[in-house]
């Protein structure tokens, strides 16, 4: 009998302190929490923390500890980047699609998931996201070797461009109907495991961005398969996100 365990989810937010350069490069630094900010996983507590470059941004997120979380084994993590319908303050609506739904509703998963959320009119940033796994992975049990990146449209995009830029961080990634730069991706994903999807109908991201990444990272002979849902529009997150085939490819991997 399959049995179900009690999750836990706790609602944090994250900031990075961050330099810029002479030549104006962005770089991130990792993240340092003082003790006051400390928390235990079982906490309720929102934590702040700013990231300064050009402009401040902040990232509230949700974390999911899988059933039997301690601290004397290591774990998965699943970095999850919904898309721009879910931009904003109400850190609720992260709930609304992809793995932090299935969270949130009930389903136990056998890996630690984190989702932010990003601001209102902003786009995913990397440096911010970089700080952010940072954080996570020096405060909890994070098995290094086993992290992964995903996200839908704007995340879809998002999951491209933290990908290219940091592929050593990453064991698998999976990017939904989104799209970024395809040299970049066959230069620098050829070593990182690569599933992609979209719908074949889909009039808001159109097919051909993930066409031509996906033929990009095959050119340069990479680990990477392709899945359109024929009858799909926009929506190609729902099916993927149900299918237990997903995760058991996306937790098969290692670096």
């Amino acid at each position: 009998m399959n049995t179900q365990y009690p999750c836990t989810i706790v609602v944090m937010a994250i900031t990075l302190a961050a330099f810029m350069f002479a030549a104006g490069c962005q770089a991130p630094q990792r993240a340092t929490l003082t003790p006051e900010q400390k928390m235990s996983p079982s906490s309720m507590t929102a934590q702040s923390f700013t990231r300064e470059t050009t402009q401040t941004l902040s990232y509230n997120y949700w974390l999911y500890l899988p059933p039997g979380y301690s601290n004397e084994e290591s774990w998965p993590l699943v970095l999850f980047l919904h898309g721009a319908g879910e931009r904003g303050s109400d850190l609720n609506r992260v709930k609304i699609h992809g793995p932090a739904k299935l969270a949130a509703g009930g389903r136990d998963f056998p890996f630690i998931l984190v989702a932010p959320q990003c601001p209102d009119e902003a786009w995913w940033d990397h440096a911010t996201l970089a700080a952010l796994l940072d954080e996570v992975c020096d405060r909890y049990a994070v098995d290094r070797r086993r992290v992964y990146l995903t996200g839908l449209s704007m995340g879809g995009y998002g999951t491209w461009d933290l990908a290219t830029r940091q592929p050593e961080r990453f064991a698998a990634i999976a990017p939904i109907c989104g799209g970024g730069v395809a040299y970049l991706a066959a230069r620098r994903l050829k070593e990182v495991p690569t599933w992609v999807f979209h719908g074949a109908k889909d009039q808001v991201v159109p097919i051909s961005e993930s066409e031509r990444m996906v033929e990009a990272l095959k050119g340069a002979g990479a680990n990477v398969r392709f899945t359109v849902y024929p009858e799909a529009g926009h929506d190609a997150w729902t099916e993927t996100y149900n299918n237990p085939e997903f995760y058991e490819w996306l937790l098969s991997h290692r670096r």
